[in-house]
């Protein structure tokens, strides 16, 4: 197993370094492996394709930012999220640029829907959650992010995170106050 992420840790950093001056589409799996001195086979023996690196790079670098830690908010995760986005912008904003099937941004967006289903859960109650909500939520908090990072100038994680935050306060407010004057309306 040691070994295995030995192997996994040089094909990501051999990626990563290629990322600085290619365009993703244009770095080959070879070309991977004769950054670090591997074969194709040892490549495929760990990744499925290049796409899987990208994300596995995510999926191992961010959990072992959050893995030991309790959040009492779901703002707290975010924040590290972020943090972890912005440290990491340089490589993110080539790995966003990618689209389309096995993108980095399909990957993000399929682990950020279980967040926002218990986040919604939290909110509307077991009920009222439907599959709709949880999409259109998972869709704008993947897109703001993308946009964030993407973002030449882009602004410092808290900062980021108090306009996103002021935002769905701003919107929550909003859709109850029109329902509290649907309501009364219904009742007259």
């Amino acid at each position: 197993m040691a070994d295995s992420n030995i192997t996994k840790r040089a094909l990501a950093a051999a990626l990563k370094e290629l990322m600085e001056t290619h365009h993703f589409a244009k770095i080959s799996v070879s070309d991977i492996c004769e950054k670090c001195d591997m074969n194709r086979k040892s490549f495929y023996y760990h990744f499925k394709d290049k796409y899987d690196l990208v994300n596995w790079i995510y999926d191992t670098e961010f959990i072992a930012v959050v893995k030991n830690k309790k959040y009492q908010t779901d703002w707290e995760l975010m924040e590290d999220l972020c943090t972890y986005f912005y440290v990491n912008r340089e490589f993110y904003r080539h790995a966003l640029k990618i689209k389309g099937q096995n993108s980095f941004s399909e990957h993000f967006r399929e682990l950020l829907l279980p967040l926002v289903g218990d986040s919604l859960k939290g909110i509307l109650g077991e009920e009222d959650i439907q599959e709709f909500y949880i999409n259109f939520f998972a869709d704008a908090i993947t897109i703001t992010i993308e946009r964030w990072i993407l973002n030449k100038d882009c602004v410092e994680p808290k900062e980021f995170i108090a306009l996103l935050k002021s935002c769905l306060q701003l919107a929550a407010a909003k859709a109850n106050q029109d329902l509290g004057q649907n309501e009364e309306a219904s009742v007259k």
